[in-house]
């Protein structure tokens, strides 16, 4: 593959100092191509060697649409497009995406182990559900206490109605979203109120209507089968020219976009058997933007295979990735609190698995799971705790549910407290999903606004096969029905009203106790403790940094425990969740007694 200039971004239409366009597509295997501009005008490009059509030209000017002409017959969208106003079907639009008036001079990202995320839905966050309705929300956030948002994906999709993950444009911001310079403003906006952002990005496929990559090139192998079917081509024939594609993509994002973090969607699900993984080649492309910039970005993934490998230095062979998303924390959790153990909920045991995950971040980690049938995962123990992040909900967690109920809907207003705290006693970075700070009672429901009938009715029945190995019974709401989309929004008016507001004030202490405590705002794995009483429901949580200690009791259980502690008695109470102030009747002590009573579902933490 060749050179990529970090600095600016090489591929698609780009407007230079001088205000030239700059056009450079491939499509390695047409004879001829094409850009038809305004539906007038027809430039004929440049073939070079490795497949790339080029042109220096001042025929386009930004805000022109144009199409690209294949072979004299094809016409279709630039595949390397930033901008789709109408949509995926209609032409490309020439911007520049290198301008914005900028006014973040001055922001530094912050440290990743000083994370606090906030998930979050465009579409669905906010009643306009846009760009600038988060913008709206940014004191919000802050008064909760987050530190970075992570926004679901929105490369443009097709209609105005999607979760992010059926993008067809990587470098074209979603139009009715509000489009690239609406995300630049919300970004600026962020870092002038001290937020960092996240973007999830899709590198592992490509969603099925307005996918035109494949007219271009090789895009697609047949080597490998995917959910969404053939792999995205990175080890294959002419797999240069896709490399470089996603290659020019995270590096647009960071340095064009001020982004501060990727979340990469499932990366299992990218096949690559070259001698430098893509995910490597990023990591690489990205240190040589910070050296230059010198900015600080981060590379976040989420895994299913509990393979250090992807969060190793490229200098340990690994793939340098700086954190991955812990999916297990989440299920046992789950499990611990009385969720179903069907699917793959079944390979967790619950409480004995929650104590794992807190030392050992994967609870399979070289032993055998009943539910995949061998021997799985590795050991964490070199890896600090800020390489991965932990929740008790996220999208895929409520929204892969047939009902898309939240936690609020499935446990009590006590285990939500309990669940979160869980999260943010541990030893690594926490993640809260939109709308669970106050107890959000509206669903999270899957939906698209696909155009293609047979793809819709496909779709719906997928769901359907996919619920089937939960045993769920009924039926699922049309995920086209824009009905589906519109119960999913958040109901902001709740937050002024019980017990939502209570939750809500619940929520922001708690973060400020994570972050104001020595011992919760480290991530240090080394001086931690679990204790399990199964019978009970009770796991007892130590941490000790610097020679300050914690102790944290929480009862699973839906009954009073009585709990006998080994510890001496200079440790005092800091925080309670079955206080009177959360609606609770709690009386514990104040100092750590050796003999304690806890309320049910609850948890009582102490320091010394």
């Amino acid at each position: 593959m060749e050179q990529i200039n970090v600095l600016q971004r090489g591929i698609g239409v780009n407007f230079t100092d001088t205000g030239e366009a700059s056009i450079n597509i491939w499509a390695p295997e047409k004879q001829n191509v094409e850009v038809l501009v305004n539906d007038t005008n027809r430039i004929a490009l440049h073939k070079t060697e490795i497949g790339y059509w080029q042109l220096v030209t001042d025929k386009i000017r930004p805000g022109d649409e144009y199409k690209l002409v294949l072979d004299d017959q094809q016409v279709f969208p630039d595949p390397a497009s930033a901008s789709q106003p109408r949509g995926p079907h209609k032409g490309s639009e020439a911007i520049d995406i290198a301008g914005y008036e900028w006014t973040d001079n001055t922001w530094e990202n912050i440290p990743v182990k000083e994370y606090i995320i906030y998930e979050l839905h465009t579409g669905t966050f906010s009643s306009e559900g846009t760009f600038e309705g988060i913008e709206k929300k940014l004191d919000y956030l802050k008064e909760l206490g987050i530190t970075a948002i992570e926004i679901m994906p929105m490369a443009q999709f097709s209609g105005a109605r999607n979760w992010g993950y059926d993008g067809v444009y990587p470098f074209a911001v979603q139009n009715s979203y509000g489009g690239a310079n609406a995300l630049k403003k919300l970004i600026n906006e962020c870092h002038r109120k001290g937020l960092a952002v996240i973007l999830d990005v899709v590198y592992n496929h490509l969603g099925p209507e307005g996918n035109y990559l494949s007219v271009f090139g090789p895009y697609f192998t047949n080597k490998y089968s995917t959910p969404w079917g053939s792999a995205i081509n990175f080890d294959d024939a002419w797999c240069d020219g896709v490399r470089r594609y996603f290659i020019e993509n995270v590096l647009m994002w960071f340095r064009d976009f001020h982004i501060d973090a990727l979340r990469m969607d499932a990366v299992h699900a990218i096949k690559d058997f070259s001698p430098s993984h893509i995910l490597e080649d990023m990591r690489k492309y990205v240190d040589e933007l910070m050296v230059k910039s010198g900015q600080r970005h981060y590379l976040i993934i989420e895994s299913d295979l509990n393979d250090t490998r992807f969060i190793d230095t490229v200098k340990n062979r690994g793939y340098g990735m700086d954190a991955q998303w812990t999916d297990e924390f989440h299920h046992s959790l789950r499990v611990a609190t009385g969720q179903v153990q069907h699917g793959y909920y079944a390979d967790f045991e619950g409480l004995p698995h929650l104590a794992k995950a807190y030392q050992d971040a994967y609870v399979y980690n070289g032993i055998y799971s009943t539910h995949r049938k061998k021997t799985f995962g590795n050991k964490t123990s070199r890896y600090p705790g800020w390489q991965f992040i932990v929740f008790s909900q996220n999208h895929d967690q409520v929204g892969n549910r047939m009902l898309g109920e939240r936690t609020s809907q499935l446990v009590s207003f006590e285990m939500c407290k309990l669940m979160v705290a869980a999260v943010m006693v541990s030893p690594y970075i926490p993640l809260l999903f939109m709308g669970e700070e106050y107890s959000e009672s509206n669903p999270f429901l899957y939906f698209v606004s696909h155009t293609d009938a047979d793809l819709v009715e496909a779709v719906r029945e997928g769901r359907k096969a996919e619920f089937s190995e939960f045993h769920e019974k009924g039926e699922a709401p049309d995920p086209q029905s824009e009905d589906t989309f519109n119960r999913s929004k958040l109901q902001w008016d709740l937050i002024e009203l019980e017990p939502h507001a209570t939750m809500l004030k619940y929520y922001r202490t708690l973060i400020q106790l994570r972050k104001s405590d020595s011992v919760f705002s480290s991530l240090e794995r080394g001086g931690l403790e679990t204790h399990v009483d199964e019978q009970r429901e009770i796991l007892i949580l130590k941490r000790t940094v610097n020679n300050a200690r914690r102790v944290c009791l929480m009862n699973f259980s839906k009954q009073i425990q009585n709990v006998r502690i080994d510890e001496d008695s200079s440790f005092w109470k800091i925080f309670d969740s079955a206080a009177p102030e959360w609606n609770g009747n709690s009386t514990a002590s104040e100092t750590l007694d050796r003999n304690l009573t806890i309320q049910p579902e609850s948890i009582l933490i102490y320091a010394g």
